[in-house]
């Protein structure tokens, strides 16, 4: 059975052609680490601490890409045993500031640097622990967390005229695991390449790829890091963040890829740019114009641009858009729920013969 992220032994023996997003910004996090040492404590000591602290267990690893449900978020204190596991590799801290309101651009810089140091960090772990602690086809334990699985569930409830494809769609569910092994494929054949940065714009401000809202957002539906489909794939390749009304991606040009794939199977118009120097402080990565970007696709190698294809369309059959769109479906199919002509030629007939309509005519009208 194919694990769900890549061995360590694959990436040791094709370090050029199969290093992981997250091994890669670990790489860049350590030789920065004396420039950042008096901007943030908190990543000098979980610095300090990875060459000291012993391999997470199964269930320490899996507490990192889980999130509390509703009755342990009430409940003061239900996050303690994760927080105290998480604590050593910063996360508790980064987790609890992403989920913060913010008041002011500061405060969602803040949150937007946490939430890209708890991603790398908690996929930086996954990678690094061991086969045997590795949680396996660890997204099919995820899924039921998801926002894309919640709206489907919904869908499915609602789908009382049979009119979305429920065996289809349950099938490609049950079958989620083949998403981390598509994952470790990606992963075996990317390039080596320093995270990239760019925004992502989509019709209306919207977040149709579900990316992990940080601050405030235009329209009401935040989602949580590690609270959808797309957060946890993008994870592998990179971090990513929604504010307002576009996206913003720090990673490999896989993540890049994936998110134009995704966007177009769905006909979403989109738009790209290169993400500014300073848009995210006190986080290193290139600022790449189109040209670079280019060249960056360019050393992708078919095979790899395909499997990045297959995941994100299997990401955009059961995305939360797909899943709104089929509800839509179900609205208009309630409102033309009788043949409107036919009742249009009942209607004349009963006017012409000087009937008034009422609850007591057999003939039906609405």
């Amino acid at each position: 059975m194919t694990e769900p992220t890549a061995k360590p032994s694959a990436q040791a023996n094709n370090q050029k052609g199969s290093a992981a997003s997250a091994k890669k910004q670990s790489n860049i996090s350590t030789s920065n680490a004396t420039d950042k040492v008096e901007d943030n404590p908190c990543l000098v000591e979980s610095t300090e601490q990875d060459n000291i602290v012993e391999p997470l267990d199964k269930a320490t690893l899996l507490a990192l890409f889980t999130l509390p449900n509703s009755e342990e978020m009430a409940a003061e204190g239900s996050e303690t045993e994760v927080t105290s596991k998480a604590s050593s590799t910063g996360l508790a801290h980064s987790h609890s500031t992403t989920q913060k309101p913010a008041d002011s651009q500061n405060n969602i810089a803040e949150q937007r640097v946490a939430l890209y140091q708890a991603q790398h960090e908690r996929t930086r772990l996954l990678y690094m622990a061991s086969a045997s602690t590795r949680p396996t086809y660890l997204v099919q334990t995820l899924k039921l967390q998801f926002a894309e699985h919640q709206q489907y569930l919904l869908a499915q409830q609602l789908d009382k005229r049979g009119l979305m494809d429920t065996d289809g769609l349950e099938r490609l569910w049950q079958q989620l695991h083949v998403v981390d092994d598509i994952i470790a494929d990606i992963i075996r054949h990317m390039p080596a390449q320093q995270p990239a940065g760019w925004q992502l714009t989509t019709q209306d401000g919207r977040n149709p790829l579900c990316f992990a809202t940080v601050g405030k957002l235009k329209y009401g539906k935040p989602i949580r890091d590690q609270g959808s489909l797309n957060s946890y794939v993008l994870g592998h390749f990179g971090v990513s963040s929604f504010t307002y009304d576009r996206g913003y991606y720090i990673g490999h040009v896989v993540g890049y890829l994936f998110s134009c794939y995704f966007c177009a199977h769905l006909s979403i118009s989109y738009g790209v740019t290169a993400l500014g120097q300073q848009v995210v402080a006190d986080y290193d990565y290139a600022s790449l114009e189109t040209p670079h970007m280019v060249r960056l696709l360019q050393g992708l190698d078919g095979y790899c641009k395909k499997r990045i294809y297959q995941l994100a369309v299997i990401c955009a059959r059961l995305s939360v858009f797909a899943s709104d769109k089929r509800i839509e479906r179900m609205l208009i199919a309630e409102v033309n729920d009788f043949d409107k002509k036919l009742q249009q030629q009942h209607l004349d007939v009963l006017l012409l013969q000087g009937i008034m309509p009422d609850s007591s005519d057999s003939t039906p009208l609405l």
